[in-house]
């Protein structure tokens, strides 16, 4: 139903709105209220709208990386549906620019860098959502992260309605990670501008890519794409109708970053429990300042949790264990407890905390004592 607010107001604020088909989850109860914004004004208009009401505000893009409370959110949904976007070069740089608004679809835009010749985001290719999220979560695979090429963010302030343009160093980027993932009453994502390559050769830091493009001799950001999209498809992290794996939130758990002799001490574990021959047989690989990256999906399935396991509506991706899939029919509630389930039975065994990747709405993943 349309609820009459007052008649001065552009946009038009729908109440108990379904959020479940809006997510790729489809999981989760009603929006109290909800927007669609399909100009930055509208975005603006909702947030004082809220403000005015002193409603909690959920900005919902693609969908693609939310978990849902059953019980729904219980202030206003603002689903940016902004488009636009422009290349121009930087002649400083020698880059060229590329700006899109938040609600432009984040595989289109990947798409047509490549078709341009443009390099630095090809290994990006097949995530699903909105170009507005990829700074939130630093969007990154196969190598690449967004914030590798990010030269701008322009948002608007909560509260003031102020907009600004952020520098990346203002951005608080790490792995997964942001300020606006941080701190998300602070602002929203209006735009992005990245700085691309010119003629640039594809990414192929990443050994599975690097060794499925081995077979071309120059690789061509093209090749890499279609590599990359081949490699996601594989492991049911595109979403297409008929898998039935593809409710899901892609990587449901990060990969754990830890200190060298943090992970030494997982991988003695993993000896004692007869899982590796020696600590170097557990999958890492070395990040940034002297720390080491494992891999989740490692760990899940070493600590009893294959791929395929299924618990009634909800389970474990037949094509990857870092995925959790909803079967049809299911309840967050009930996927939730089977994250929490993996991550408890990592820890026992390993000594390793797994850290979820999507945004929890309506619900906390570490709940409080009753």
């Amino acid at each position: 139903m349309i609820t009459a607010y007052p008649s001065g107001l552009a946009i038009e604020i729908r109440d108990h709105v379904p959020l479940g088909p809006l997510t790729t989850l489809e999981l989760g109860g009603n929006a109290r209220h909800f927007v669609d914004a399909r100009e930055e004004a509208d975005v603006i208009e909702a947030l004082a709208w809220a403000e005015e009401r002193r409603a909690p505000v959920l900005i919902l893009g693609g969908g693609s990386n939310l978990v849902v409370a059953d019980a729904g959110f219980a202030g206003l949904v603002v689903r940016i549906g902004t488009r636009g976007r422009r290349f121009e070069p930087a002649p400083t740089s020698g880059e060229v620019g590329l700006t899109a608004a938040a609600g432009e679809p984040w595989d289109d835009l990947v798409s047509e860098a490549v078709a341009r010749g443009l390099a630095g985001l090809e290994c990006l290719s097949g995530i699903p959502g909105l170009v507005g999220a990829t700074p939130i979560q630093n969007v990154g695979a196969y190598g690449q992260e967004v914030a590798e090429t990010i030269r701008a963010v322009r948002v608007v302030e909560r509260g003031s309605g102020r907009i600004r343009v952020l520098a990346p160093a203002d951005c608080g980027f790490g792995y997964r990670d942001s300020l606006f993932k941080r701190d998300p009453q602070r602002f929203v994502v209006l735009a992005v501008s990245f700085g691309l390559r010119p003629g640039g050769a594809p990414t192929t830091r990443y050994r599975e890519l690097a060794e499925t493009l081995s077979a071309h001799e120059t690789p061509t950001l093209a090749d890499a794409r279609n590599a990359v999209l081949g490699l996601r498809r594989k492991k049911s992290m595109l979403i297409t109708a008929g898998d039935p794996n593809r409710r899901s939130v892609g990587s449901f758990f990060m990969n754990p970053v830890l200190g060298a002799a943090e992970a030494a001490a997982v991988g003695a574990r993993a000896v004692a429990a007869g899982e590796s021959a020696t600590p170097g047989d557990m999958p890492s690989w070395p990040a940034a300042g002297g720390r080491i990256k494992l891999s989740a999906a490692w760990l899940i399935e070493r600590a009893g949790w294959p791929k395929g396991l299924r618990r009634g509506p909800v389970g474990v991706s037949g094509a990857h264990t870092l995925a959790l899939v909803h079967h049809g029919g299911g309840t967050t509630a009930a996927l939730v407890a089977l994250a929490r389930d993996i991550r408890d039975a990592v820890r026992a065994r390993f000594g390793v905390e797994l850290v979820p990747e999507p945004t929890f709405v309506g619900l906390s993943w570490n709940p409080g004592p009753a």
